[in-house]
């Protein structure tokens, strides 16, 4: 036979709740146990309000609430993240990239990464925690972009002179852009260890490559034996980090390509 039960509760909703029976609140309901009793009660907090009644009907070995609560129940309960977490992280990376740290929010970034403000929480933490995350990614990117540039050319040198160009290949809204990494130590300093250690780690990456590269061109007599490889290196790094400010800063491709095509002539006058 159904037993029919009605329970007053008397604070607000999400308050402890207080019953002459013995309560305790588990997840988003309140399960009761009746005094002197065996049976079970479940509440749905999301329909509690103050004095609200609860009518509730007995199943198998509890109580719980009518089939339209009941369903609103389930409804409630939690969901296995259904959204790709790369893709989720790529999109965050275009917003702050865009952005900036201080200049996105967290409107741009559900709207970018196509998840839901919990989703964003519980999966990536905080906006910095977030933030931090998409910069090491980047600085992966980055470093990868470079490399992919080192190809099988025969001429060092024009390897050095086609990366220093890429700003003149590239479209204005990318140069626009500039780079995330640059945008982050120039927002930042050295206020930010992590975004010092990321900035540093990628320099270090990067000069090792071109120090290599200018190796590489005293070999083939492109350049003098007498070059200091790694001072070199520091000098090439040097005005890329330049070219991507004055293309971010609307320079014209002919004045790019100047700086680029002057910097490899500095190299080759080097004695």
């Amino acid at each position: 036979m159904a037993i029919r039960e009605t329970i007053r509760r008397s604070t607000c909703f999400r308050g402890a709740p207080y019953y002459p029976e013995k309560a305790s609140v588990i997840a988003g309901c309140s399960t009761i146990s009746m005094t002197g009793g065996q049976h079970e009660w479940e509440r749905c907090e999301a329909f509690a309000s103050p004095g609200m009644t609860f009518d509730y009907h007995y199943v198998s070995h509890g109580f719980i609430l009518d089939s339209l609560v009941q369903n609103n129940y389930f409804r409630f309960m939690a969901r296995p993240k259904e959204f790709d977490r790369d893709a989720a992280l790529a999109g965050a990376l275009q917003v702050f990239w865009a952005k900036g740290y201080e200049g996105a929010s967290t409107g741009d970034l559900l709207k970018g990464m196509k998840i839901g403000r919990q989703s964003m929480y519980d999966t990536f933490g905080d906006k910095q925690a977030l933030y931090l995350e998409c910069l090491h990614c980047y600085h992966k990117l980055d470093n990868k972009n470079f490399f992919d540039h080192l190809s099988d050319n025969p001429s060092p040198l024009e390897v050095l002179h086609g990366f220093l160009a890429i700003f003149t290949r590239r479209s204005e809204a990318e140069n626009a852009m500039g780079c995330m990494g640059i945008n982050a130590i120039t927002a930042y300093g050295q206020t930010k260890p992590e975004v010092k250690a990321l900035a540093l780690n990628t320099a270090a990456r990067v000069e090792a490559m071109l120090a290599r590269l200018i190796e590489a061109a005293q070999k083939t007599g492109e350049l003098a034996n007498s070059v200091d490889a790694d001072v070199a290196s520091s000098f090439v790094y040097a005005a890329l980090q330049g070219l991507t400010v004055r293309a971010q800063a609307g320079a014209s491709r002919g004045e790019l390509a100047d700086v680029a095509d002057f910097t490899i002539k500095a190299l080759k006058a080097m004695r």
